[in-house]
């Protein structure tokens, strides 16, 4: 069987899929998102805080990676990484980025573009202290996305990353940067199995959200 055949012979949109009234939603997207937010969590949906966050380097070419959504409040939608990492330097060079939420059990998207600007050091560091030991360790071992010599070069690390947190608990990593997005579009799309999708945008124009919605 070729890739094409396997691929082509997966299911798709299967299970007992939610509708989507796109003529009763809110005028601001955000409460739209807390919604669908709570009913992914009582839904049991995996992971519905992991986003692709799509970024472009100074050549252009683009670059995604899944991570973990860190809030969304008045300052933006925010992520964090190390400003030094891939992601950090693409963002320093465009300081603009798309994020993508993926509710499979649901069949459910949500896509958010916009300019982006870093967070202030007091709230990086704050967002670095709230983080799983684990998480902190990793962070101090090295440098993000930085070629790695040997596996035991890693361990070696870890473990030193490991005595510094147990030793001095309120190390924040210096290069540890939560960034918020100020998203200009934001859309909702519910899949449907007879391709009935459903697909509404929210697009930013001064301070108002206007809502669109779009053939799927």
């Amino acid at each position: 069987m070729s890739i094409r055949e396997q691929l082509r012979g997966l299911p798709v949109l299967a299970g007992d899929l939610p509708g989507f009234d796109a003529a009763t939603t809110p005028d601001d997207p955000h409460t739209l998102f807390v919604r669908w937010l709570s009913e992914a969590v009582a839904a049991g949906v995996s992971e519905p805080h992991a986003v692709t966050l799509a970024t472009v380097d100074a050549d252009g070419l683009p670059d995604l990676r899944v991570l973990m959504l860190k809030e969304v409040d008045d300052l933006g939608w925010q992520f964090a990484t190390n400003r030094h990492s891939a992601k950090g330097r693409q963002v320093a060079a465009n300081p603009s980025a798309a994020l993508g939420l993926h509710w499979r059990e649901q069949a459910r998207q949500i896509r958010v573009r916009g300019p982006l600007r870093p967070l202030d050091r007091e709230a990086c560091a704050a967002d670095f202290l709230a983080r799983p030991i684990p998480s902190r360790v990793a962070s101090l071992a090295g440098p993000q996305s930085a070629v790695l010599g040997s596996p035991g070069e890693l361990a070696d690390a870890l473990t030193r990353a490991e005595r510094l947190v147990h030793d001095a608990p309120q190390t924040v990593a210096e290069d540890h940067t939560v960034y918020a997005i100020s998203p200009v579009s934001i859309e909702f799309w519910q899949g449907d199995a007879e391709r009935r999708h459903v697909r509404l945008r929210y697009r930013r124009n001064d301070a108002v959200w206007i809502k669109e919605l779009l053939w799927p």
